[in-house]
């Protein structure tokens, strides 16, 4: 529980296993922007937001995924990428998801998992991950904005917490310390707050996803409360990190002379 309630809060193609549904429903994609981010050649169904109002790109997935795809992109466009009276602090519910917007660089993907057990959602899920790494740009500033959401098109929101929870225990660990990659769960009833305010609950998407990104510096805030997961972020960013929990802790009001 304590991994899937950190991992919601932290709230991105190599050879593909045959099994995988990427080898399933393998096509040629672009999702190139200006600034360059595009997904390797051959990849599985994975959408834009725009795209999804393309029947050119949509014609071949079920109209259920398709439904559910729309459903949570409406949702992205008009709660994620808004500001909030209860975020508890200025700007958009998520900092980094209109930059991904911009750059064209966030994709969804359907999935369905219903006849699938934990080890092969874990396969799953670590393809996702494999395809994440190879998605241009693959380093330099703007990887941070690489997003892969992954929508289980089939799978009801009072079972997501369940099937989350046993999926990350085996995942989500080894991912970051050896790929510096992070999966947030999101489902509704998820009781996971926001930073600065612990009465808001931001984590409740209309479809239970997944979301697959790259680790970032700031992931400190999200990790506080979680000695394990605190230590894996000081041990990856090292000096780094150090500066930057410096130059967070030169803001606060300890440092006032006082009269």
């Amino acid at each position: 529980m304590t991994i899937i309630r950190t991992l919601a809060a932290a709230a991105a193609a190599g050879t593909l296993l045959a099994t995988s549904a990427f080898a399933q429903s393998a096509r040629e994609i672009s999702g190139a922007s200006p600034k360059g981010g595009s997904m390797p050649a051959q990849t599985t169904n994975l959408f834009l937001l725009q795209d999804l109002e393309d029947v050119s790109r949509t014609g071949e997935i079920a109209e259920s995924d398709l439904e559910a795809l729309q459903a949570d992109a409406d949702w992205i466009k008009t709660f994620v990428v808004k500001p909030h009276k209860d975020l508890g602090r200025a700007g958009t519910v998520c900092p980094f998801v209109p930059g991904s917007l911009e750059r064209k660089t966030l994709w969804l993907a359907p999935e369905q998992i219903a006849d699938r057990d934990v080890p092969e959602v874990v396969e799953l899920m670590s393809d996702y991950k494999k395809l994440l790494l190879d998605t241009r740009p693959t380093e330099g500033d703007d990887v941070i904005y690489n997003v892969i959401v992954v929508v289980f098109t089939d799978l009801s929101a009072d079972r997501a917490q369940g099937v989350f929870d046993d999926v990350l225990k085996d995942l989500a660990v080894p991912s970051y310390v050896e790929d510096g990659i992070l999966f947030g769960p999101y489902y509704e009833g998820n009781k996971a707050t926001a930073i600065y305010n612990s009465s808001f609950r931001p984590f409740q998407s209309p479809v239970p996803f997944l979301f697959v990104r790259h680790g970032v510096i700031s992931d400190w805030e999200f990790f506080l409360d979680d000695e394990e997961w605190l230590q894996l972020w000081a041990h990856r960013y090292g000096e780094s990190g150090t500066q930057a929990l410096a130059e967070e802790l030169r803001r606060l009001p300890w440092r006032v002379r006082r009269d």
